[in-house]
C-alpha cells in the first residue's frame, strides 16, 4: 500500500500537519504526448472517502467496480459517485473480466484468486503452487489465449503468515485450474499487460522501479525479458504499479506523482501528474476513452484522445 506523504510545519509555539501539496498536471516530454492526452484535458472526481483505492474494472453496464483494501470491500462505483457494495472481503486488490465477464480478484488475505459471483459470494480459482500457497496475488489480466495471468509478490503478505514460495513469481492460470510458472525473476511483481497484439507482456517490478518486457507465444511461454522503461522516484513518491495499454500499443503506467505514459518503443511522453497517488487504471466510457484512477482515497477519471485496449473483449 503505499500512503500520502505528510510532512511536519512548526508554526509560532503550536504544531501543525498537512499534507505535501500536490496538483493534476499534464507534464509533456514529447509532441506525441498531446495526441494521447489534450492539454486542455480535465481531472474530475468521480469518488472519494474510501480508505486506499485499487483494481478499477469497468463493467458495459455502464459503472466501474473498485478494490479497497482498507475498508476491505470491492464497491460498485456509478459514474455520478454512487457506490454499492458488492463483497466485503480482506484486502481486495487488482481486478479483471474473464472471457465469460466473471469478474476475476486477486485476494491479498485468502492468497488467492478468486471469482467473485454475482450473489456477493466467491469462489477459490487457486491458492497454491506446488503444495504451497501463494503469497500475496496483486494484479490479474485475462491473456490472448484466455488464461489468467498474475504476480504473486509479497508487498501484501498477511502479517504474522509465513511466505511458503520463496520467491515472487508471475503465473498462468488456465481455464482447467492448472497453475504454471512464468517468471520468477522480479523482486516483486506487481502491474501487468499484453501488448494489443498479443506478442509482448509487460510486467512492472515495484521494488527495482522498472517495466520489464517478454515475448509471449501463444501457449503462455515467456522469453527474452528484458528492461523496457524506469521509473525512478524519491521515496513517499509511489511506485511502478497498475499499468493500462491503448490501441496502439502506448501503455500507462502508475509511478511517482502520477501515471507515466510511455509508448511501446521504450521512450517515456510524459506524465500525468496526480493531486493522490495512483495505484491503478483502467479504460472505460461507452467507446474505452476514458481513464477511471483509482489514486488513494478517490477515484478519478480523465478524458483521453486515444481508444484503450481492453483484453477480455479484443481476445
Amino acid at each position: 500500500m503505499k500512503f500520502p506523504v505528510f510532512f511536519l510545519i512548526v508554526l509560532s509555539g503550536g504544531l501543525l500537519w498537512a499534507q505535501k501539496a500536490r496538483e493534476f498536471k499534464l507534464e509533456s516530454l514529447s509532441p506525441k504526448f498531446q495526441e494521447l492526452v489534450s492539454p486542455d484535458a480535465k481531472l474530475e472526481t468521480v469518488a472519494s472517502g474510501f480508505g486506499f483505492t485499487e483494481g478499477p474494472m469497468w463493467d458495459p453496464a455502464g459503472f466501474l467496480y473498485v478494490s479497497d483494501e482498507t475498508i476491505n470491500k470491492i464497491f460498485r462505483v456509478q459514474p455520478d459517485g454512487k457506490k454499492e457494495e458488492v463483497i466485503a472481503l480482506g484486502d481486495p486488490d487488482g481486478n479483471t473480466f474473464d472471457r465469460q465477464h466473471r469478474l476475476i480478484d486477486c485476494a491479498s488475505v485468502l492468497r488467492a484468486i478468486i471469482e467473485v459471483t454475482p450473489d456477493g459470494k466467491y469462489k477459490v480459482l487457486a491458492d497454491h503452487f506446488e503444495g504451497k500457497r501463494f503469497n500475496s496475488p496483486n494484479d490479474v489480466i485475462v491473456g490472448p489465449d484466455g488464461a489468467l495471468y498474475f504476480t504473486d509478490p509479497t508487498l501484501d503478505l498477511v502479517a504474522g503468515e509465513k511466505q511458503e514460495i520463496s520467491f515472487q513469481g508471475v503465473y498462468r492460470l488456465d481455464e482447467s485450474g492448472n497453475v504454471r510458472l512464468l517468471t520468477k525473476d522480479l523482486s516483486q511483481p506487481n502491474g501487468l499487460a499484453f501488448s494489443p497484439d498479443g506478442k509482448k507482456f509487460y510486467v512492472d517490478d515495484s521494488k527495482q522501479r522498472n517495466i520489464r518486457v517478454y515475448d509471449l507465444a501463444s501457449d503462455g511461454t515467456l522469453t527474452n525479458g528484458r528492461i523496457f522503461g524506469e521509473e525512478p522516484g524519491g521515496k513517499g513518491e509511489g511506485v511502478p504499479d497498475g499499468m493500462k495499454v491503448d490501441e496502439k500499443g502506448n501503455i500507462f503506467v502508475t509511478g511517482p506523482k502520477g501515471i507515466w505514459v510511455w509508448d511501446a518503443n521504450g521512450n517515456h511522453l510524459g506524465t500525468i501528474a496526480m493531486p493522490e497517488q495512483p495505484a491503478n487504471l483502467t479504460w472505460g466510457g461507452p467507446q474505452y476513452r476514458t481513464l477511471y484512477i483509482t489514486a488513494t482515497t478517490s477515484v478519478y477519471r480523465l478524458q483521453t484522445k486515444t481508444r484503450g485496449f481492453v483484453p477480455y473483449l479484443a481476445h
